[in-house]
């Protein structure tokens, strides 16, 4: 068989297309997700030491009371000659030098003249960029601000963002070159196949595929190699028959391609059609579209059960934030309506693909069994982080509680539903791994509460609210901003 190469085609362009399109997306991602947290972190940082420096400074301000004409000039010549840029209120602001009088905005103003330390930050764009905080010096009624320059801090933000853009091109260039690379080793063997099959309509019928290995596409040369030998042997038995006997053998090998093909694309084609069929016939493939999904639905919580029993999971921990991860369950799930989230953000390490599922099941199971009013709160609980899940439905029998997380067990009819009765034993399962308790309360009439506790940082861990300097962003007592 000839070896001529194939043009690259649609199909190729596509693959290399959606290769570089997940490649950029996710290197994006990652980039912005990287110069953002290490924007915000520079950020605090500047902030949390800035705002150390202010509260000595106004101890040391204090050393000028009270606070007269002359010691207030004392006060701002002090500073100023220290490399110190302030802003002495006391009446009228008074710069230490011209160049460095910012607005002090009406938020800081109020922060700071209730006794707290407070700062702002000049708007982007502006130059020189300052952090302004400010306080009472202590013993007056006067309130000191303390300047500081992040022109620096700007600087590297330009840079770090051009080191990740400049690393993003060229990981889209490389993702560019592996991915056409990929396709076209992959389609590789669709191109053989190609060949084989132009090469047997124009009469060689001695044309085989080579199998390599023990992948699918070499079931398909197989496949293609058994159906070209019993081709060629049917040709070779009526290849001295009469003229009717080979139009027979040309009708059917004609008439065999056509419905494999066929029955290929139905499967495909039948869901995005049910609107195309007749009246009669529309409810039974509803019905059959519905099965389908269900019995995936089973399959997909059968394997996750026997993954879990082989005790070869093992959680993949990092920082996850639990009511930003509740919101986004809801979200997504089109439950914002019926579902109310309360609780004060707070950010644990675990696996957070193993508790979206135990959450989005406690959820699911509450929207879909239970009634009236639908809350999910996130506490802590000391070294724990408590997640409860309570609605106002009809409630579980007291003798269904001990059984209600075995496998495959339903409850009383007027909390059944189509599920397979496996996703409570999972979630119970996940967040055993987790090294959690999950657990139920229920009263016929009251409602349901479902109560997950996980270890806020691991065994032993302690949780700790978003915004605590070990965990996204912190910001000295007294912001204003």
């Amino acid at each position: 068989m000839a070896g001529r190469a194939v043009a690259p085609g649609r199909l190729r362009r596509r693959l290399t297309v959606a290769f570089v399109l997940v490649a950029g997306v996710s290197a994006g991602l990652l980039a912005g997700g990287t110069g953002l947290l290490l924007r915000q972190s520079w950020m605090d940082a500047s902030l949390q030491e800035a705002a150390a420096d202010a509260r000595y400074q106004l101890v040391l301000a204090g050393q000028f009371l009270p606070l007269t004409e002359r010691r207030s000039t004392e006060l701002l010549t002090s500073f100023e000659s220290s490399g110190r840029h302030v802003v002495l209120v006391d009446g009228p602001a008074r710069p230490s030098h011209p160049a460095y009088a910012p607005a002090l905005g009406t938020r800081l103003r109020a922060t700071v003249a209730g006794g707290q330390l407070g700062y702002q930050r000049s708007a982007p764009g502006m130059r020189p960029r300052l952090l302004v905080v400010g306080g009472r010096i202590p013993g007056s009624t006067a309130e000191l601000y303390v300047l500081t320059d992040e022109d620096g801090i700007a600087a590297d933000v330009v840079q770090l963002r051009n080191a990740l853009l400049a690393g993003w091109v060229v990981v889209v260039l490389l993702a560019a070159g592996v991915g056409h690379a990929l396709a076209r080793r992959t389609l590789e063997p669709v191109g053989r196949a190609s060949r084989a099959a132009r090469a047997l309509t124009e009469g060689l019928l001695a044309t085989r595929l080579p199998v390599r290995g023990r992948d699918e596409f070499s079931d398909w040369a197989a496949s293609f190699n058994e159906m070209a030998e019993a081709l060629e042997a049917k040709i070779a038995a009526l290849s001295a028959a009469q003229a009717r006997e080979r139009r027979f053998t040309a009708d059917v090998a004609h008439e065999l391609r056509t419905p494999v093909t066929a029955l290929v694309a139905a499967a495909s084609l039948l869901r995005g059609h049910l609107d195309q069929l007749p009246d009669d016939a529309r409810p039974a493939a509803r019905l059959l579209v519905g099965d389908v999904v269900r019995l995936r639905r089973l399959v997909e919580d059968l394997m996750e059960i026997s993954r879990l029993d082989a005790g070869r999971e093992r959680p993949s921990v990092e920082p996850v934030d639990a009511a930003a991860l509740l919101h986004g369950i809801v979200a997504a799930r089109g439950w914002s309506a019926r579902v109310l989230i309360g609780g004060e953000p707070i950010v644990l390490r675990t696996d957070p693909r193993r508790l979206e599922r135990v959450l989005a099941n406690l959820v699911s199971n509450a929207v879909e069994h239970g009634g009236g009013e639908i809350r999910a709160t996130v506490a802590r609980a000391g070294p724990l982080v408590v997640v409860e899940v309570t609605d106002q439905g009809p409630g579980i029998p007291a003798e269904h509680l001990p059984r209600l997380f075995d496998r495959f067990y339903k409850a009383d009819p007027s909390r059944s539903a189509p599920g397979s009765g496996l996703g409570l034993a999972i979630a119970r399962e996940q967040a055993t791994l987790l090294g959690g308790v999950l657990s139920v309360r229920s009263e016929p009439g009251a409602g349901t509460r479902f109560r997950l506790e996980l270890p806020a940082h691991g065994p032993g861990g302690v949780p700790r609210p978003a915004g605590h300097p070990d965990a996204e962003t912190a910001s000295p007592k007294g912001d204003a901003g």
